[in-house]
């Protein structure tokens, strides 16, 4: 292909731009004298922090051709919608958070939650059901006394989430009431398990039925405080038995606790929350498989939810190829203390916004949106290196996890459509339509090199580029 000398130094100029410059901006006009199409609004992070989700300068499409590798979006082409970005909003996630003054608490809610230019837009939560490893203590709903039990759940109360997290839902509704949550147990009461700890053990099959009223009765009683539960999964990560709190439950335990039980007690309490599988790896679809593949759990079964501290994210693939009517939710991952920005930034970008889109999920969901500097709350035997979206401790810091689902959550809302888009190399992506009809384009360079690229969209181009390691939402 010929250039003319005019084109040729505009490109030339381009490349260096991006090498060189992209504090300032990373992003090349289309071409002079082209026929101008759409406006693309770029925003960008960089791996060394010199750029934080910030806004660059606009491009523009055109029809002027060149040789740089071309992302393609196709909106002709459709897949999965998509219900939000966010994070679990842990015990002591809402421990740290209310400990704000005040305004910088209201400031700070609505910077995450709420509809401004300036907000990143968290559109789903993930929350516990009793306690998680990242509250202060172990607790679940119906505590007893060691060697009693309460299968009538006449006990049952929320009394420890009124403390923290139920005030702090409240909030965060009133700023955004379409906020979907989730909501998963580490454990049940340890009366029903057969080890009678917070750690490990199993539930017993006596207490299926108990355990299933436990259940409906925390979405009902969450319900009459306001709350909306939008899916629940029976376990977190049902292999994982050596957390506090956790338990052991197989596919096979699952399965029975689904059909038997949990199905049809929400199917006679009216209950509409969906179930969903799992909640654990991506090395063992085998689990979720399992489960769909009994037919009589199925009919209860919304879809299943991944990890992905094992295996690879297209396992969520091979269970859409085998089950494409149920949906997938990837819902945890953490960044730990001793991750880099710049390391973490590009894997969870690549595998848990790029790659879960890609591979079928209708969430992507980072682990806990908040903690001290020193990683507290957790329980004992608790994580004690799992670094929130945001430090709070005399002042608010920003983290990796922070710009990883802010550079999705803030531009696709809730509805967005994914639809295609091309990788190119390095050059990882994701697309999608909004419900207002833009496009959004995610891109993240996993090379340590700059790359300058197109994105071609309706056969006109816009020419861009993104730094070694950094990443780019385009809106057009």
């Amino acid at each position: 292909m010929r250039f003319n000398s005019f084109i040729f130094a505009f490109l030339v100029v381009g490349i260096v731009s991006v090498q060189s410059n992209c504090s300032k901006s990373t992003t090349p006009a289309a071409g002079s004298g082209s026929l101008q199409g759409p406006t693309v609004s770029t925003w960008l992070t960089k791996g060394d922090k010199s750029a934080l989700l910030q806004k660059q300068a606009d491009i523009t499409f055109g029809t002027i051709n060149n040789s740089y590798p071309t992302i393609d979006v196709d909106s002709t082409q459709s897949f999965q919608t998509i219900d939000g970005f966010g994070y679990t909003l842990t015990g002591g996630s809402a421990y740290v958070i209310n400990a704000l003054g005040s305004s910088e608490k209201a400031t700070l809610l609505q910077e995450l939650f709420g509809s401004g230019d300036n907000s990143i837009k968290i559109s789903y939560l993930r929350i516990s059901i009793g306690a998680s490893d990242l509250n202060s203590s172990v607790f679940s709903y119906d505590d007893m006394p060691a060697g009693q039990t309460d299968t009538n759940l006449t006990q049952f109360n929320l009394s420890q989430d009124t403390v923290d997290l139920i005030p702090l839902l409240k909030q965060i509704l009133s700023i955004n009431p379409n906020i979907k949550v989730l909501a998963t147990p580490w454990s049940p009461p340890v009366w029903m398990k057969d080890n009678g700890s917070s750690i490990g053990g199993s539930l017993q099959a006596q207490y299926y039925d108990a355990y299933a009223r436990y259940f409906v009765k925390y979405i009902q009683q969450m319900q009459a405080k306001g709350f909306t539960i939008h899916g629940v999964t029976p376990q977190n990560e049902p292999l994982h038995p050596g957390n506090n709190p956790s338990m052991l439950m197989t596919a096979p335990q699952e399965a029975t606790f689904i059909k038997n039980n949990l199905g049809p007690a929400f199917q006679a309490a009216g209950i509409t929350t969906k179930i969903i599988v799992y909640d654990h790896n991506c090395d063992k679809p085998d689990y979720p498989i399992a489960v769909l593949n009994d037919a009589s759990a199925r009919t209860f079964v919304d879809g299943s939810a991944f990890h992905l501290y094992a295996g690879d994210i297209s396992a969520l693939s091979s269970v859409h190829d085998l089950f494409p009517n149920k949906n997938l939710y990837f819902t945890e991952q953490y960044t730990g203390a001793n991750g880099s920005f710049d390391g973490d930034l590009k894997w969870h970008l690549k595998n848990v916004i790029i790659g879960s889109m890609r591979n079928w999920s209708k969430i992507a969901l980072e682990w806990n949106l908040a903690n001290d500097p020193s990683y507290n709350p957790h329980t004992p035997g608790g994580c004690t290196d799992c670094k929130g979206a945001l430090t709070i401790g005399g002042t608010i810091t920003r983290n990796v996890a922070y710009y990883i689902i802010g550079h999705a959550s803030r531009f696709i809302p809730p509805g967005s459509t994914r639809i295609a888009s091309n990788i190119i190399g390095a050059l990882n992506s994701v697309a999608f339509k909004a419900p207002d009809g833009k496009k959004v384009l995610i891109v993240a360079n996993d090379a340590g090199t700059a790359s300058s690229f197109n994105i071609r969209f309706k056969n006109q181009w816009a020419t861009t580029g993104l730094p070694g390691g950094a990443v780019g939402t385009y809106v057009w």
